[in-house]
Formats: structure tokens, sequence, C-alpha cells
């Protein structure tokens, strides 16, 4: 599992790459989060608004970067109490707090095309260092109006407490009501940059 640790300053060594950037594409992909409720199941929600670039050559792998925003009040469970919780000072505090960020510090190759990608997570002000799991990652491909694509999956997993929320309630029957770790996972759709 991929926890979240103290911030970092160190950098990865400059490669000679003829890297492409590319531009995420909010309208074809989709940035989703999970977390245990009730010790029971999983709970999911997603973020609707959200910006990034990724500088990317296949041949050179240690020279991706990556760098994204997200809006955290555009999140939806589809339950608007629930949402409203989220958004609060007891979890993400978007009054203070409007966006999350990840900024890439290193990556490196991890068999069969896929990707290690370690960078500064920053949410509700406090930044830690997490590594994104990066797999599915295509080839260049044209979409219908020729624009060059590729796409990829990604994932991590942090400890909410890690980033200041902290609130949770016993369960009668033993446990608690909202689980410590949370998946993060991304789809995603990305531009050739002009």
């Amino acid at each position: 599992m991929n926890t979240a640790t103290p911030a970092s300053t160190s950098t990865a060594p400059a490669t000679p790459t003829t890297a492409t950037r590319w531009t995420l594409d909010p309208g074809h992909s989709a940035v989703g989060f999970s977390v245990r409720h009730l010790m029971i199941t999983n709970v999911r929600g997603e973020f609707e608004r959200f910006r990034g670039e990724v500088t990317y050559d296949a041949a050179h792998p240690e020279a991706t970067r990556i760098e994204a925003a997200i809006d955290v009040a555009s999140l939806s469970t589809r339950e608007a109490k629930r949402d409203a919780d989220l958004r609060s000072g007891l979890f993400f505090d978007v009054e203070h707090h409007a966006e999350m960020t990840f900024v890439s510090k290193s990556a490196r190759a991890a068999g069969d095309g896929n990707l290690e990608v370690t960078g500064d997570l920053t949410i509700r002000g406090t930044t830690r260092e997490v590594t994104l799991s990066v797999r599915d990652i295509s080839a260049p491909q044209a979409d219908m109006r020729g624009n060059p694509r590729i796409g990829a999956t990604a994932s991590t997993k942090i400890k909410r407490s890690d980033f200041g929320m902290t609130w949770n309630k016993a369960l009668e029957t033993g446990g608690v009501v909202v689980g410590e770790v949370v998946t993060i996972t991304l789809e995603v759709s990305l531009v050739k940059a002009a």
C-alpha cells in the first residue's frame, strides 16, 4: 500500500528526451476515490472539475512529469448531505482549501510499460509524498478530429489522517464509521498540447 510521507525536496536528474506535452481532457477522464464506510462497504465518489498536464516519452519514462489540480468543491458521492459533510471543515475544508494538487518529482519504469510516479500531493494545505501506480498507458492515437491522444489509469492509497482529516465515530459493534485508507483512482485521456 502506498502511504503518504512528508514531502522532500529531492528531484530526479534531468534526462535528454523528446517528451511530448499532453493536456488532460476532463470530458473523457475521471478522478475518483473510495473509502470504507461502517466497516462493511466502500463508498465511492468523483471530482467533476480538474485540470492537468503530463510530459511523457515512452522511450524515456524516467522523464515523465505530471501536474494536476482538482476543484475539491466539485466532489460528488451522489448523497447531498454526505457531500456537504465532506466539503466541511471535518474533511476537505473547501472554504479554506479549494484545490488539491499533485506535482511529480520523479518517475521510474515498473515493467510491462507501467510507471511509478512519485510526487507531492497537497490536500487541506498539507503536502505529503505519494507514489502513483500508472498502468495501461496507450500508444498515441488520433481521435475523431485528428488530435493525437493517449490514455492511462493511475491509482494510489493515502491515509486521510496524514492530511488532517481525522474525524470519526466509534460503532457500538466495534470499528469506526469512516475508514482510514482512501484509494484514489484516475482514468485519463490526454490530448497533445499545441
